[in-house]
């Protein structure tokens, strides 16, 4: 084909989302569970941001990070599942490119922001286990900022490169996204120009980013449950490991389907399996962070019967 006519082709003013189902009869349904998914996250979370704003004795190092990552569940979420329920309501798949765009930007983004937070909340967790007195030194204020800071600004860069090489792409085989959102692999797949270039980018960014924070996540557990297992009763192991453990199930299920996404070859994971997995992570996890840290802490079940005793 000549390079002027695939050129020509690049101009894709628009997209085809397919969405969950193409059945008539579930559209009503799964309208309802993602819009109840989607109240539940907004409720959730913002609760949570509320109560840790509101209480003082949430003014702390983890629930600073918590409050942090209740944000990017925010923003995640609310980049993909409104677009998701008008397609339900009314039928109509078509996303702009630009919209497209934007939302792979911040969706891509928030990702690599809530995997930054959940590293420095492992590190945490390790100072506060295996450094209890130098604790607030180690975590003091000054540094809690700049790990925020830091896991907000450097989470958007890989996204930002990887959204501008698909900008490059031509799209002139197909418009229909099978996807419920404009998600890389899809985009990829509908591409008519060779997307090596994005794929290897791609996959050195996630095995850079997710790998290394995953290392230190890992290393910061072992020094962690070392920390624990040095300790003589049952009772203050027990106590230890309760300060870790909605972190390390949160951790446990964001990295399980993370790594089953996007760390293993594009032609092994079908589309069906990879909008299941995106299910998993763009609108579960959001939904069960907060329920995972509320019940599970002791702090914030009193911190809400303060504000609803208030």
């Amino acid at each position: 084909m000549d390079p002027v006519d695939v050129e020509n082709m690049t101009e894709m003013t628009e997209f085809i989302i397919l969405g969950l189902s193409d059945n008539p009869r579930l559209q009503v349904p799964l309208f309802l569970v993602f819009l109840f998914i989607y109240f539940i996250i907004l409720l959730g979370n913002v609760l949570m941001i509320t109560l840790i704003c509101v209480d003082p004795s949430l003014h702390t190092p983890m629930y600073f990070f918590l409050g942090n990552l209740s944000l990017t569940d925010i923003c995640c979420s609310s980049t993909i599942i409104p677009k998701l329920l008008a397609i339900f309501l009314s039928g109509e798949k078509t996303i702009s490119f630009a919209e497209c765009i934007v939302q792979l930007y911040f969706f891509i983004g928030s990702t690599c922001v809530e995997i930054f937070l959940l590293t420095a909340m492992a590190y945490d967790r390790y100072a506060a286990v295996c450094h209890p007195l130098h604790y607030s030194l180690i975590m003091r204020h000054r540094v809690c900022g700049l790990l925020a800071a830091a896991s907000w600004t450097i989470g958007f860069v890989p996204s930002g490169t990887i959204t501008a090489s698909v900008t490059h792409l031509s799209f002139c085989a197909s418009k229909v996204i099978d996807h419920f959102f404009c998600e890389l692999m899809p985009l990829l797949k509908i591409s008519c120009t060779d997307t090596s270039g994005p794929e290897i980018t791609l996959f050195f960014e996630a095995a850079l980013i997710s790998l290394s924070a995953f290392l230190v996540t890992l290393i910061s557990y072992i020094f962690i449950i070392s920390a624990i297992l040095r300790i003589r009763s049952a009772k203050g192991k027990l106590k230890a490991f309760s300060t870790c453990s909605s972190h390390l199930t949160v951790v446990s299920v964001y990295y399980l389907s993370l790594f089953s996404m996007y760390l293993r070859p594009t032609s092994t994971l079908s589309l069906g399996q990879g909008k299941i997995l995106s299910v998993l992570y763009t609108t579960v996890t959001p939904m069960l962070n907060p329920l995972i840290y509320s019940l599970r802490n002791k702090e914030v079940k009193n911190a809400l019967r303060k504000v609803l005793g208030r």
